[in-house]
Formats: structure tokens, C-alpha cells, sequence
């Protein structure tokens, strides 16, 4: 029997399978997608098994066996395998990188250093053959071995180099063994006598000296059920070594039991029920519920103003799919939208849902997906890697806010999760639905452009716009749901736009505007609640000397420092340097240091000097990095322990929360002029989504929106909650510029620690990928025509041109059609890599880029 394996190697020369020969005794146990340790280059590695041959493709005497099976069940079902060669095919990843994205971090296992006594000599003849070798280290290795060397080391330090001579002359074996991170958590637990009468009546017959045992006895027989033996010894009073004599006489047993972490072990869950439906939401449902029937893949975009519903029928329609032996997915792009999410969906399914996202503990996340693994549960909530959550039969993959850029991974392999939702859709027929009051300009051109280009070419009509849509890696049409008012019948709150031009002609210096500060007044009068939204974090952005101009910035990045106040030190978001803040300017020695721009931190500062008394929280990276931050701050503020939620991003979508009645958008302009041609888009959708978190119940809401571009057309269709009229105005600019839907990117970004050396090899690079297109018949315009078009825009400077120390130039390929563009960009490295002078220059490729900074 012949083992396809995938071995775990960082390197795209070693990215196929290799043969390996399976045991006799492991042919019942290995499976397409097993987990193996395997020999590889004089080392031991950890592989994955992709498939199986009758005849392997090297000489027999070349045919290594399989040295281990690293899990009794298969972490990866075939369908992952499948969608892992994907993803390596789109992505321009590795095989191995894909698979590895796939699995809990618990299951990524490394090769120990294992020693042991050799076989043959005695306990005599060790001794002997290794002078320095303590007797107390070889009864060690005899009781224990084989063991770690590091751990044999540090427990005898002053033997190492009796260890190092013993290894050579083999008195000492070394070994391999892949070795994972973490376990099953296992706990002792006593289970009840199977013999009730022989054990009472074995109580009866104890002496008086053994009062405590008689008594441990009759408090277990009172139990009917297994319980923990530490918990156990706390509830009785007795100590363990007292049940532990019991067992000793075979009048209990106790067993080491597998235990879940359970990251909500403990907590109650109020049931919920169904709700009933608005006729909108009922016709989303129907159609959810057909496709759920036919057992045929689809793409269904549930666009639903803020407080449409949608959850409601995310719920109704997992219920559905549950109900035909089913199981769904569920994914949220910020941790920060989990606890609310997990409260519904827990409120509606109980004990059925695994929720997976990394602020769990390694433990916790390893037992949830084993929930999952083992059909344990039907429902996966989490972030984006939960859509590889390993379910047999999928009906259904939700995709809340999808429009979220978090959804792509920003590090290989650097899929996008809407597109493996759909792949994946594909393999179990299953229906995938893409949630958002502001989808993506992709999703929008999938479900309400592509049917247009399909009519238009069916019906034999001139190209236009429409035909020439290209929304993404797998996702190339969907179906239109609209939910176009809120679920309770309640509007959408006004909202007023506050020029800052004007206030600061009018004196006011402040960061808050005269009608905020007058809406912030009355909410705290009224006892009401406030979300303040400013998607930069920090106290000030950037610190700069006034007499000579310094600026201070990080010295591994062309970016500047961000100054924060509470910790007192300068630091870089790029690469995490940091640095105290300087009393006089490093460059001139002048005390003139000032503080430039606005951060949460400094937001925080200036609501408590101007409205003393006020309660605020504030959630930033800086104030949720610990484990559980985001549920303990967002449940203070549901307990209305607050006033003011002040936040970036996370506080801006998904929130629902009676009280608030007032949003304020600090800077709008934060993200609107940056250089990316979806700064635009993402500003519009920010202020969308979060003036969607005023008047969601009974209270009217009001939004506030500061800027310094009160006229910019994403700011004014924000006003108006026009997404058809934001969508108009921006696909005019990304047909006119060839952006998507109207085309797909690839980028491609060189860095090395030289610029001139990094500019050379970023001229070979794109003349290679020039003529690579070329060769391919590919280098058409993309302004017109038909097939496939692709136009190379560079080699030039990123524009943040040097991070970790690295400087970075980028080639980007705009294309349409069936284009292999990793492909390209593959063929382009290995040109580059066979010209010695390019030395050390790192290539990164990034299909379809949701930021290309």
C-alpha cells in the first residue's frame, strides 16, 4: 500500500506529494487526510496524506515507510484536501500552508530530539562506555526513556558533554517523534459501584479505624452518576487518597476521563424561540429554504438595512437546514461580534454550537473543533478560519457583514473566506449566504451585475458594463435578497453632518463639534447611551518637534510613531517597536515636542475633562487584547455600567443595544483619502454600519457625523443610508480606471533589505511577468473587447515602501477572463530566483487584495 504524502516543508520545490510505504499494521488506520510523520531529507516531519497509489514512483529500495500515525481519526476530510490544492492553486500558496490553515494550532506538531539507552549493552556496560555519565541520569533514562533531549538536558546540565560523546559512540539512540502542542485533556474521575448490595454491605463490615472510608463509600453510593475526583474530595469533605484506598479495594474505580475545555462551561443561556418574520424576511427565508431542499450549490446576497432582521433568519434557516440532518457555518469578521452572536445562537441551539476564534485558550479551540470532528454538535460559529471547520454533510455557510475586509487573511496563505465559503459550497451542495446592510462592490456585481451580463449575452447584445463584471475567485453570481426596511417598523435615524471647517472657523478647537457636544448633553441628562466611532487608536498620531520639523518615526518602517499616552511610549502598528516618549527632540534638542492628530486614547481623555461625571469604555486593540475583553467590556455597557462606548471599527457593526440613541463619527476623513481605491467604499460602509446602532428599539436615534469633507459623495450617500446611490457614483470610478467588479487584481510585492538592489530585481521581476503574459497570449487591453485581458501596472515603491527593515516595490496585474495569475507570478519568481545578483529578495503574492498598502 502505497501513501501519497504532502510533507510539512516550507519550500515550493518540495510542495507534491512523496511516496511512502504504509505499515501492514497501519493499512486499517490511514486514511486520505491522516496526519503522519514520515523521514524526509535525514529528518523526521510531519505530512499529510492526499491520496493512494498501486505503484509507488521511485525504486523500491528507495521506498521509505511510514514512521508514525500522528491521530487516530483524520484531522483533515478529503473535501479539505480538495480545497486546500484550491486554495494553493488561487492564492499562490503552498499545498502544505493551505492545510496547515485548516487545523487547530494544538495539531501542529515539530519534531523532537527523543534519547534512550541503546539496546544491547547492560546498565554496567553504559557507564563504561560513556566515562561522565551519572548513574542517577542512566536509572533516569532506564525508568522514563525515551525522553526529550532538551528535557534530559536541562534536568542534567553538567552532562551535556558526556550526553554529546555517548550519542557518537552509541551508547545512547536518538530518535524522532513528531510531537503536538497539546493533548486531550484528561481528568480522574470515580464512578459509582456496579455491585450496589456488595458495596453496602462491604460499608457495614468496616472497623472503626476506617470510619472516613465507610463514610466516602455511602456518600458515593447516594450518587447514581461518574463526578471528578477532585470535585468529588470538595463536595464530601474527604480526601482523595480516601476514595483512592476504596478503589484500591475494588469497591469504586476511577478512570481518567476525556473532559472538554468548554469556554462557557457554566454559563446559562436564556432560550429563545422563533420570531415571527416581515413579509421581506419571510420571502429571504423561503428562498434560503428552497435551495436548502435542492441539494444543489448556491450564493444568495441577503442585503438588509441595519436592524432588518437578518440574524433572525441566519437562525430560522440554520433550524431548517439542522432539520435535514445537516450542519451549518457561521462566520463573524471581529471577535468583538462574537459574544452577542453566541448569545443568540446558544440562546437558540444550546449545547449544538462550537464556537472557534483565537482568543480562546489553545486548549479551548483544540476541543471545540473536536466537537466539530467528531459530529458532536451542527453549528460553527467563529471567525474566517471556522469555514474550514471540519463538518461531514454542510448545508449551509453564513457570512455576516460580509462586506468586511477582515475576511481575507493577510498572511499566506492569503485566501479570501467568502471564496472558499463558495468552493466549499460547491463540494457538500450546500448554500452560502453573504449578509450586509453595505456588501462589497464584488458581491453587489455577483448578484444584481452578472445576471445583467448573463441576459445581455443571451439575448446577443452589444458589451457593456455589466458584461464585463468580475467579482471574485469563486464567487461569480448570486441571488438578490432584499431586506429593505427594519425588522420593528422603526426608521433609519437622521443623519446630520457637521462641517469642521466650519467649527473651527467659528473658534472651536476641540475635537468635538457644538451639535455633538449638545447631542452628548442631552443623552447624559436623559440617562441614554452613546457610541462614538473613531477608527484610529492611540492618543496622538504622530509626534513632531515644532522648532526643526523631526518627526518621529519607527526605525524598521517608513511610517510614523503613534504616541500612547497611558503606557508612555511611542509605537509602530506595523512591526511593534517601541520606544519611550522624549522630553527634547533627538534631532535639535529642543523641548518643543508636540502631540499631532487624534486617537481613541485621547478621545477618552477629552470626554472626562469636558463632561465630568461621564462613564466611558473604551474598545481598541490596546483594551481587548486579553482573553474575554470583548464580552466583559460589551456586557458592562449592556449592564449601562456606561455612557459612552468610545471604539474603532469593532464598535461599529453588529452592536444592539436598547439605550443607545446617539452615534457620533469623530473623523469620517480617517480612512477616506488613503491611497487605495477602496478607501471610498470602506468609508461609506463604516458610517452606514455604525449609524445603524442608534434606534434600533423603541428610543429614536440620531447620528453625528464630523468631517472635513462634508461634500464627498461616500459622506453624502452615508447621509441618506443610499447605498444604490454611494454604488452608482463609485462603479462610474472603477469602470473608468479598470478596479473591480470591472476587473480581478494580483499583487505581487518584492522586498529586501537594499533599495538599489530591491529596484533592479523589480525591473527583471515584471519584464519576466511581462513576457510570462505574453507567451500566454494575455497582454490585452482591458478597456474593451472580449476573452481574456490583462495590463501590468508597475514595478513602483508601495506605498508604505519599507517595513521590518525590508524595503518593498510591488507589480500589480489587472486582468478579466480565465487567468492563471499566481500561475504567472510563479513562473515570474523562479526566473528571478535563477539570477544570483537578485540574492535576497522575498516575493509575496496576494490574489485578489483587499489592501493594497
Amino acid at each position: 500500500m502505497i501513501a501519497r504524502v504532502v510533507v510539512d516543508v516550507a519550500a515550493r520545490q518540495t510542495d507534491r506529494p512523496f511516496d511512502y510505504r504504509v505499515p501492514e499494521e497501519a493499512e486499517a488506520w490511514i486514511e486520505v487526510g491522516s496526519r503522519v510523520a514520515v523521514p524526509f531529507g535525514g529528518r523526521t516531519v510531519q505530512g499529510f496524506v492526499v491520496g493512494f497509489a498501486q505503484e509507488a514512483e521511485v525504486e523500491p529500495g528507495r521506498l521509505k515507510p511510514i514512521g508514525e500515525l500522528l491521530d487516530p481519526t483524520p484531522p483533515l476530510r478529503p473535501d479539505l484536501i480538495e480545497l486546500a490544492r484550491w486554495m494553493a492553486d488561487t492564492y499562490g500558496c503552498t499545498w502544505t500552508a493551505a492545510m496547515q490553515a485548516m487545523i487547530p494550532a494544538a495539531l501542529k506538531g515539530k519534531a523532537e530530539r527523543m534519547v534512550s539507552l541503546a539496546q544491547n549493552p547492560g546498565a554496567a556496560d553504559h557507564a563504561e562506555a560513556a566515562p561522565g555519565l551519572s548513574d542517577a541520569l542512566i536509572a533516569w533514562l532506564k525508568r522514563y526513556g525515551p525522553v526529550k533531549l532538551t528535557t534530559l538536558l536541562e534536568r542534567f546540565p553538567d552532562e551535556a558533554q558526556a550526553v554529546s560523546g555517548a550519542l557518537r559512540r552509541g551508547v545512547l539512540a536518538e530518535s524522532a517523534q513528531v510531537r503536538d502542542r497539546l493533548s486531550v485533556k484528561k481528568i480522574l474521575t470515580v464512578f459509582p459501584p456496579e455491585d450496589r448490595a456488595a458495596a453496602e454491605a462491604a460499608a457495614a463490615a468496616f472497623p472503626a479505624r476506617l470510619t472516613k472510608q465507610r463514610q466516602a463509600l455511602l456518600h458515593m453510593l447516594e450518587r447514581n452518576e461518574p463526578v471528578p475526583l477532585r470535585r468529588l474530595a470538595e463536595e464530601s469533605g474527604f480526601s482523595e487518597s480516601i476514595f483512592r484506598a476504596l478503589a484500591d479495594k475494588g469497591l469504586l474505580s476511577i478512570e481518567a476521563v476525556e473532559e472538554d475545555r468548554d469556554p462557557y462551561a457554566g454559563r446559562r443561556f436564556t432560550p429563545t424561540r422563533p420570531l415571527p418574520l416581515t413579509d421581506a424576511q419571510a420571502a429571504a427565508y423561503r428562498r434560503i429554504a428552497e435551495a436548502l431542499e435542492s441539494g444543489k450549490p448556491a450564493a444568495m446576497l441577503l442585503q438588509g438595512v441595519t436592524g432588518s432582521g437578518k440574524t433572525e433568519v441566519y437562525l430560522q434557516a440554520i433550524e431548517r437546514c439542522i432539520a435535514s440532518g445537516r450542519q451549518a457555518i457561521v462566520l463573524v469578521p471581529e471577535i468583538a461580534l462574537t459574544p452577542q452572536m453566541v448569545e443568540r445562537f446558544k440562546g437558540r441551539f444550546g449545547s449544538d454550537v462550537a464556537v472557534m476564534h483565537s482568543r480562546l485558550s489553545l486548549g479551548e479551540r483544540y476541543d471545540e473543533w473536536r466537537k466539530v470532528r467528531d459530529g458532536r454538535v451542527r453549528v460553527a460559529i467563529g471567525a474566517r478560519s471556522a469555514v474550514f471547520a471540519p463538518f461531514e454533510r454542510i448545508g449551509l455557510i453564513i457570512i455576516d457583514e460580509e462586506h468586511e475586509s477582515s475576511y481575507k487573511q493577510e498572511e499566506s496563505p492569503k485566501y479570501h473566506a467568502r471564496d472558499a465559503a463558495v468552493h466549499r459550497a460547491g463540494q457538500h451542495g450546500a448554500v452560502v449566504v453573504l449578509g450586509s446592510a453595505t456588501p462589497s462592490l464584488e458581491s453587489f456585481a455577483a448578484a444584481r451585475l452578472a445576471p445583467a451580463a448573463a441576459a445581455a449575452e443571451s439575448g446577443g447584445q452589444a458589451d457593456g458594463p455589466a458584461a464585463r463584471v468580475c467579482p471574485g475567485a469563486a464567487l461569480r453570481s448570486a441571488e438578490w435578497l432584499p431586506l429593505p426596511e427594519r425588522a420593528l417598523g422603526l426608521p433609519l435615524p437622521p443623519v446630520d453632518i457637521v462641517d469642521m471647517r466650519e467649527e473651527l472657523a467659528a473658534g472651536n478647537r476641540t475635537m468635538f463639534s457644538r451639535r455633538l457636544r449638545e447631542a452628548l448633553t442631552q443623552r447624559l441628562e436623559r440617562g441614554e447611551q452613546t457610541v462614538l466611532l473613531l477608527n484610529r487608536r492611540g492618543y496622538s498620531t504622530f509626534v513632531m518637534c515644532r522648532s526643526c520639523g523631526y518627526t518621529a518615526g519607527c526605525p524598521h518602517c517608513e511610517i510614523a510613531l503613534t504616541y500612547h499616552q497611558r503606557s508612555g511610549v511611542l509605537r509602530c502598528h506595523y512591526c511593534g517597536h517601541a520606544e519611550r516618549q522624549p522630553e527634547e527632540c533627538p534631532a535639535c534638542g529642543s523641548p518643543h515636542i508636540r502631540y499631532f492628530g487624534t486617537g481613541t486614547e485621547r478621545v477618552e481623555e477629552e470626554l472626562y475633562r469636558a463632561f465630568p461625571g461621564i462613564r466611558v469604555i473604551r474598545m481598541d486593540v490596546d483594551t481587548t487584547g486579553t482573553k474575554g475583553a470583548h464580552e466583559k467590556l460589551l456586557s458592562a455597557f449592556g449592564r449601562r455600567e456606561a455612557d459612552v462606548l468610545l471604539g474603532t471599527q469593532m464598535v461599529a457593526k453588529g452592536l444592539d443595544f436598547p439605550l443607545v440613541t446617539l452615534v457620533g463619527v469623530i473623523a469620517a476623513d480617517t480612512s477616506l483619502h488613503l491611497p487605495d481605491f477602496r478607501a471610498a467604499e470602506r468609508t461609506f460602509q463604516l458610517i452606514t454600519q455604525v449609524a445603524g446602532r442608534a434606534g434600533r428599539h423603541d428610543l429614536p436615534g440620531e447620528v453625528v457625523v464630523q468631517t472635513y469633507s462634508p461634500d464627498h459623495y461616500a459622506i453624502r450617500a452615508a447621509q441618506r443610508h443610499d447605498y444604490d446611490g454611494f454604488v452608482r457614483e463609485e462603479l462610474r470610478a472603477r469602470r473608468l480606471l479598470s478596479y473591480p467588479p470591472f476587473c480581478r487584481l494580483a499583487l505581487a510585492t518584492l522586498s529586501h533589505p537594499e533599495l538599489p538592489k530591491l529596484a533592479e530585481a523589480a525591473e527583471r521581476f515584471a519584464a519576466a511577468l511581462r513576457g510570462a503574459a505574453a507567451s500566454a497570449g494575455l497582454l490585452k487591453p482591458l478597456a474593451g473587447g472580449s476573452g481574456a485581458a490583462l495590463e501590468l501596472v508597475g514595478p513602483a515603491a508601495s506605498p508604505i515602501p519599507r517595513l521590518k527593515d525590508r524595503y518593498r516595490w510591488q507589480v500589480m496585474i489587472k486582468y478579466r477572463g480565465i487567468v492563471d495569475a499566481a500561475g504567472l507570478i510563479r513562473q515570474a519568481a523562479e526566473t528571478l530566483a535563477g539570477d544570483r545578483s537578485a540574492g535576497d529578495v522575498q516575493i509575496s503574492v496576494d490574489v485578489d487584495p483587499q489592501v493594497i498598502l
